[in-house]
């Protein structure tokens, strides 16, 4: 098992990574030292695969097991939903030493997480990953919350799990778009802090698609992925400064998904085309190379993820839904931008005209 420990004045966990470690769930919560009882929030085709096993575990350890579906999707991912989550644990009597298990997506790792962090100011919470994009980033920073009508995430808390738990095994039963999406996220590890293991994914035979990537390189994406995000995490837990990095390809990402009502890409395709939109904010602004665009650029279609906005968006309604965007400051958007390949700056002196040409290129 690989163990990764993000280090934080408080509240400091590991993320334990191990093919297998779903059957053994219940020794890794009983060295917690919390409660018996257990909320488990899943989606129904994720619970379909991996519930009885996780139910199984904690029950012969004699936890005490509750369970609560949520459709998947981003549509699902509102205040509604988080309102069901309260009326199971209020129902079934949940204290303050009970735990929160998240098994999904980050659609149900971030509702999971706003309604431990929520539910009588804050109950145990951990996650479980089952998406690639999960395992690699949503699922650690302890950033949690609910979409609104006109932005993304603009509801939610910061609140770190206990634990992490990544089974990799599960990314079996992942459809390949989501598989995709997930690489997307791993891209922009590449692009903002780990040149090497951007140079390992150029290198690779394939990253499309679980059934044919590498055993040893996916292990790699694995550590190297949530290793970055630990010692960013660890160095800026609130996002006062360094965490925003994180952020790459996500400011566009957002309002192209806001503005396609969540129904035409999923979260790692959208940030696939932010990043791009991205690397020509960062190549007008003589930020990095055109042969730096290009590899991004070139990688994002090895793993067969969208480079470009829908021609049917109207780029002045994205300008617009920038404005809705958490990182505005005084009116200014910041904007994540590369400045080579392993390292990206944040800045707010990225302009409309600026915007409009590199979503138009």
């Amino acid at each position: 098992m690989n163990k990764i420990t993000v280090n934080l004045p408080q509240n400091s966990y590991q993320i334990a990574i191990a093919p297998g470690s779903l059957e053994q769930i219940a020794d890794r919560i009983a060295q917690l030292n919390i409660g018996r009882k257990v909320l488990l929030i899943s989606n129904p085709e994720i619970f379909s695969h991996y519930g009885k096993t996780v139910i199984s575990s904690l029950k012969t350890a004699g936890f005490e097991v509750y369970t609560h579906l949520i459709p998947a999707g981003e549509p699902h991912k509102k205040l509604a939903s988080v309102q069901q989550i309260y009326d199971v644990a209020l129902e079934n009597r949940l204290e303050r030493t009970s735990t929160f298990i998240a098994l999904g997506g980050g659609v149900i790792g971030d509702m999971t997480g706003f309604a431990a962090a929520t539910w009588l100011r804050g109950v145990n919470f951990v996650q479980v990953p089952t998406s690639l994009l999960a395992m690699v980033d949503a699922a650690i920073g302890g950033k949690t919350g609910v979409n609104h009508p006109q932005g993304k995430n603009l509801i939610g808390a910061f609140y770190q799990p206990k634990l992490v738990l990544i089974d990799p095994n599960v990314l079996q039963t992942l459809p390949e778009r989501e598989f995709r999406a997930g690489i997307a996220e791993v891209i922009k590890y590449g692009i903002i802090w780990d040149e090497d293991l951007f140079t390992k994914l150029e290198q690779a035979a394939k990253i499309d698609c679980f059934d044919q990537i590498d055993p040893l390189l996916l292990q790699t994406i694995l550590i190297r992925s949530a290793q970055a995000k630990a010692d960013v995490v660890s160095k800026d837990e609130k996002e006062a400064g360094l965490r925003a990095i994180l952020n790459y390809g996500h400011t566009i990402a957002h309002a192209v998904e806001s503005l396609t009502n969540y129904q035409q890409f999923v979260h790692g395709e959208a940030v696939a085309i932010g990043m791009v939109a991205a690397g020509q904010i960062a190549l007008q602004m003589g930020l990095w190379t055109e042969t730096e665009a290009q590899r991004q650029k070139d990688l994002i279609i090895k793993a067969r993820l969208p480079t470009k906005i829908p021609v049917e968006l109207n780029r002045q309604a994205i300008i617009a839904a920038l404005q809705n965007d958490k990182k505005v400051e005084a009116g200014k958007v910041k904007f994540i931008l590369p400045t080579n390949i392993g390292n990206a700056i944040t800045s707010d002196r990225v302009t409309s005209e600026i915007i409009t040409k590199a979503i138009s290129d």
